[in-house]
């Protein structure tokens, strides 16, 4: 089933990316579809550029199931202004 996404991207890179997905005869929605799918894989083919932001977003830190965020941003806040 196809879910709707919207997402606000640089209009250089939304331009570069329909000619890219025009030359590969697919949709920028399916290009972009194949690409999540292929990170999120585990697989990730080396013919893939990964942008260092992407690579940024890996920290990997286990957050724990029954993490209280709430309560932790509220902690960090009355620490903040002490």
């Amino acid at each position: 089933m196809d879910t709707k996404l919207t997402l606000k991207l640089d209009q250089h890179i939304i331009e570069k990316a329909k000619l890219y997905a025009a030359d590969k005869k697919l949709s920028l929605s399916r290009l972009i579809e194949n690409y999540l799918n292929v990170l999120t894989s585990g697989n990730v083919d080396k013919t893939i550029e990964v942008t260092p932001f992407i690579n940024s977003l890996k920290t990997g830190v286990q957050i724990p199931a029954d993490l209280d965020y709430k309560k932790e941003y509220a902690d960090f806040l009355s620490k903040k202004h002490q």
